[in-house]
């Protein structure tokens, strides 16, 4: 019987490839910085694949391949892998998530002690054949208040180790109730906005997303605590680095300390050089003891594949066999998008999700659909990657209480996928249901019905049913020359001048000052803008 082949594309702990070497009935080979027509060959001659963050493979590089299996990235982050590609083709993709989790939390601590202290420009000064004490007096991390904005792994990490140094933690993460946040003995904050005047020193660690995108920005410098440190070990750009730079050298900011950057690699930048900055190249995950631990746990997911069918830590693959998958598809879909619009939708803390399934659809094994729902629910607020598999027991570790029924009564539809997302006193509903085979529909808000679109750019707005409400959006948008693609609205059936819900699905975002004009209009009491996936987009994990 032929060898399983397995190639490591970049340079990996040799006690991984260790592992491999002890296995009879496989071989390897190590070639690495492979591109282009190079990469494509060398993924085409094998059966698995182990990778960091040096490759990237792409579409392109996986096309026509008929063999490779299995791709394992030894790591967290998959962005250097076309996942959708490799879906379409049965590869599936692996991570390693829990490998970097402590040696990031400690460089983020390395990082902390070091603005705390000035280590780097105090020995400077020793190069420099100066001996100068008084100018560089530090301050004590016990006493301060550490803000940790993103309570996974490693942001809880960090939480403990910063009280072992005697300081108070606040976190802030919409997946952590309160009864988790005592558990692990910090302060919850429900607004990042709440915690940015408390805090001494702040660090974040989520994913780099819309949501995240600039969350420290120009506007919060005014919110900052005078003589705050920051520090990012995460993704580059949560800190915006232009208001990073106006912090300092107006003085609110003390400190500042990065490990990532927006662009990288970043050799050049203008916090390089300012007093009270240290900045690394990205070294949070540069450990010996981390790189051992993700090559030893990649090859063993390789492994454990390959001998026995065992698929763990899939990042785009569902547990479904391929035909039911087919079967369930349309639904599968309206499920995640219904989990993706309440995210938004809700847009602060969740701690409660409870889903209804009525009619035919409560037939029908409705544990997949509670996984794609909750694949929704979590995916932009999480720095792992989310899918079928894991969606729901990352949900249930964030303390997210998650009940689930079933009625085979409806009374409008077929069957339909009712969610209800709530956390700190705020409470939506909303539902689902699947025309034909494949076009999800949203026909209740809160209990009012609507008829609306679930896909691409929408604008959701809660207003009075009074005359001339509809015509003064339309205006707006005609204004600001931007195309309503399709609207809807519903009130309470035969309730005149009661409340009602407006959805619009628009060709392009609406900037701030359209938005403002929306929202100064007296009848409309909120208005928020929901991105969903295009119309027929499917989620990697879900295609066949």
């Amino acid at each position: 019987m032929a060898k399983i082949r397995i190639v490591a594309l970049d340079p990996i702990a040799p006690e991984g490839l260790a592992l491999l070497d002890a296995e009879s009935d496989f071989e390897y080979e190590v070639r690495t910085w492979l591109k282009g027509e190079d990469l494509r060959t060398t993924l085409s001659e094998f059966d698995g694949a182990i990778v960091r963050s040096g490759v990237k493979i792409t579409a392109e590089s996986l096309a026509g391949n008929r063999r490779l299996r299995a791709i394992v990235r030894a790591g967290v982050g998959t962005d250097n892998i076309d996942k959708v590609a490799a879906t379409r083709l049965g590869i599936i993709v692996m991570n390693t998530p829990a490998g970097n989790t402590l040696s990031t939390a400690e460089h983020t601590m390395a990082l902390m002690l070091a603005l705390a202290r000035e280590i780097h420009p105090a020995y400077q000064s020793l190069l420099e054949g100066r001996w100068d004490r008084k100018t560089f007096m530090g301050t004590q991390l016990a006493g301060k208040t550490l803000g940790v904005i993103g309570m996974g792994r490693i942001g809880r990490e960090v939480a403990s180790r910063a009280m072992a140094f005697g300081m108070t933690v606040l976190g802030h993460d919409p997946f952590l109730t309160e009864d988790q946040a005592a558990k692990l003995g910090i302060q919850k904050t429900a607004e990042v906005r709440e915690m940015l005047p408390l805090v001494d020193f702040l660090t974040v660690h989520t994913p780099l997303n819309n949501e995240t995108k600039d969350l420290i920005g120009m506007a919060e410098l005014e919110l900052l605590k005078p003589g705050v440190r920051l520090i990012n070990c995460a993704r580059g750009g949560i800190y915006n680095e232009a208001a990073l730079v106006e912090g300092l050298n107006s003085g609110k900011i003390a400190g500042v300390a990065l490990d990532v950057f927006a662009e990288e690699p970043c050799t050049s930048h203008p916090l390089f050089g300012m007093p009270g900055v240290v900045c690394t190249p990205h070294l949070g995950a540069s450990t010996h003891e981390a790189q051992t631990q993700v090559a030893v746990e990649g090859i063993r997911l390789l492994l454990n594949f390959f001998k026995q069918g065992e698929i763990r830590q899939a990042v785009n693959m569902s547990s479904l066999d391929p035909k039911t998958l087919r079967e369930m598809q349309g639904y599968l879909d309206a499920a995640h998008r219904l989990g993706l619009f309440l995210a938004q939708l809700q847009g602060g803390t969740v701690e409660t999700c409870v889903l209804r399934y009525q009619g035919d659809i409560a037939a029908l094994d409705t544990k997949p659909l509670t996984a794609a729902f909750c694949a929704g629910l979590l995916e932009r607020a999480l720095a792992e990657s989310v899918n079928m598999v894991n969606s729901e027991l990352l949900l249930r570790e964030r303390g997210i209480q998650l009940t689930q029924a079933t009625s085979k009564a409806s009374q409008s539809f077929s069957s339909l996928i009712n969610a209800e997302v709530s956390g700190k006193g705020s409470r939506v509903t909303a539902s689902v249901a699947l025309f034909g085979t494949s076009m999800p529909r949203l026909v209740l808000i809160d209990d009012l019905p609507i008829d609306a679109y679930l896909d691409g750019l929408m604008l959701l707005f809660r207003h009075s049913d009074v005359p001339g409400v509809i015509g003064r959006v339309g205006t707006i948008f005609g204004e600001h020359n931007i195309n309503i693609a399709q609207m809807s609205v519903g009130r309470d059936r035969g309730k005149r001048g009661q409340p009602a819900v407006g959805v619009l699905n628009l060709d392009s975002a609406p900037d701030t000052a359209c938005l403002e004009l929306l929202r100064a209009i007296p009848s409309l009491s909120s208005v928020q803008v929901i991105e969903l996936p295009p119309e027929g987009t499917l989620p990697s994990w879900l295609i066949k």
